[in-house]
Order: C-alpha cells, then sequence, then structure tokens
C-alpha cells in the first residue's frame, strides 16, 4: 500500500495528523479508521493498510493530539493505564468535531471517488457511532464494540445513515444488557445492523491482544466489507 502521514487543520487553528493508506488503485471509496485508546498505532495502521487492499482509502487521524500528539502504544499494563488515562481526559465533542473536519478532508482528496463511511474499535467504535449521528458527516458508520453508545441513544432518532454494529457477547466493558438496550432503540430502524458474537471478549478484532478470535474477527471484517460494498462503493 501507499501511505503517507498528513496534516489536518482544526476548527480552532490547530493541527493533528493522520495516516493515510491508499488503495492499489489510487482511487476509491473513502474509510475514516478511529483509531482504540492505544493510538494511530501499528495496529491501526495495519489496519488501515488492511482496508486500502480492499480498495478503499483510509485516513486515521490522531484522535488525543490535544492532549497529546502522536500516541503510539501498546497492549500491555502501561499501556493500558497510560490508554485509559487519555480517553478519561478526552473532550468527546471536541474529538468528534476534529473527527468530521477529518472526515470532511478525506472526501475532498481527488483520490476518494466514492463515499464516506467511519469505522471505529472500542473507543473509536463509540466515537463512529456519534460521528455517525452527527448530520451530513459521513454516508456510513461502522462500530466495533463501541463502549458508551447505550450512554448516547437520545442520538438515535439522529442515525440518518446506515449503520453497522459489532459486540462480543462476553465483553468485559460492555455488558449484553447494554447491547439489549441499544437493539431495542433501533429496533424501528432498518438501516442499522446490529451483530453479536459468541465466546468471544471485547477487542476480538485485534490480532495484538490476547483476546483475538480469528473466526468472529473473519466474520465482522466480512460483514462490514459487505456493508461498504453496498453503502459507499460506487
Amino acid at each position: 500500500m501507499q501511505s503517507q502521514r498528513i496534516t489536518i487543520n482544526s476548527k480552532d487553528s490547530g493541527q493533528f495528523g493522520a495516516y493515510l493508506s491508499l488503495p492499489p488503485t489510487g482511487k476509491g471509496p473513502g474509510i475514516l479508521l478511529i483509531q482504540e485508546i492505544f493510538g494511530v498505532n501499528q495496529h491501526i495502521r495495519d489496519v488501515a493498510d488492511q482496508y486500502a487492499s480492499d480498495g478503499f482509502v483510509v485516513l486515521a487521524p490522531d484522535v488525543f493530539w490535544r492532549q497529546e500528539a502522536g500516541v503510539d502504544i501498546g497492549y500491555d499494563d502501561e499501556g493500558f493505564k497510560k490508554g485509559f488515562a487519555l480517553m478519561q481526559g478526552l473532550d468527546f465533542p471536541k474529538a468528534v468535531e476534529d473527527l468530521c473536519v477529518a472526515a470532511h478532508t478525506l472526501r475532498a482528496l481527488p483520490e476518494v471517488s466514492g463515499k464516506v463511511s467511519s469505522l471505529g474499535y472500542c473507543m473509536g467504535g463509540m466515537l463512529s457511532y456519534l460521528v455517525g449521528t452527527t448530520k451530513g458527516a459521513v454516508d456510513a458508520s461502522v462500530c466495533y464494540y463501541g463502549g458508551g453508545i447505550h450512554t448516547a441513544l437520545d442520538r438515535a432518532p439522529q442515525a440518518n445513515v446506515p449503520m453497522l454494529m459489532h459486540f462480543a457477547e462476553k465483553d468485559g466493558f460492555i455488558p449484553m444488557q447494554a447491547v439489549e438496550q441499544i437493539k431495542q432503540a433501533f429496533q424501528n430502524n432498518s438501516a442499522v445492523e446490529i451483530h453479536t458474537y459468541p465466546d468471544v471478549d471485547h477487542g476480538f478484532n485485534c490480532w495484538g491482544r490476547p483476546m483475538y478470535q480469528q473466526k468472529a474477527a473473519a466474520l465482522a471484517r466480512g460483514r462490514s466489507l459487505e456493508f461498504l460494498s453496498r453503502t459507499i462503493s460506487s
């Protein structure tokens, strides 16, 4: 994949970085890839390249730049401690504002020939939901085990773009009771798809973590690709 780091101007005169990965053909629909609490680390860059290999133009912005630019941490205890602290200190409305600017930047790239979807994991799954329920930000939204979505269901009526959610049935952070609340909130919205995966934990898509589960990851990725091909590919 052809990849590079670009700089994006925020609405309040700041600047933040993003990892851009282009498909082999050089053009395609856009994916705004939203990080976990570990920053735009090697795994997220690999995921960006993975989706770029499927023909998408992928942009992964630095969500934590207002606290610390260029966060890139691993999945050990120290990494978890730092990542959680950064998430707890995150100004979510500002982060959504930055992500919407990033989505606009992505959409304006000459390499983007179709629509744009957000796609996020963990904290990024929640942010993908918030971006997806922001008018005019993206054309679709994919949320992997987005913690906290059940606390923001007042935004459910604003879900006016297709949305796909993946949840682990043995998630140590997101109880199935919360998932049921989300399902009920969207039961009359046929554009929102919610899938649960038995016998897997939070983070099952990340091959860099012990909870990685190949079968669930492959199934969820297949569903995500089918969803993206249906909603943003021309």
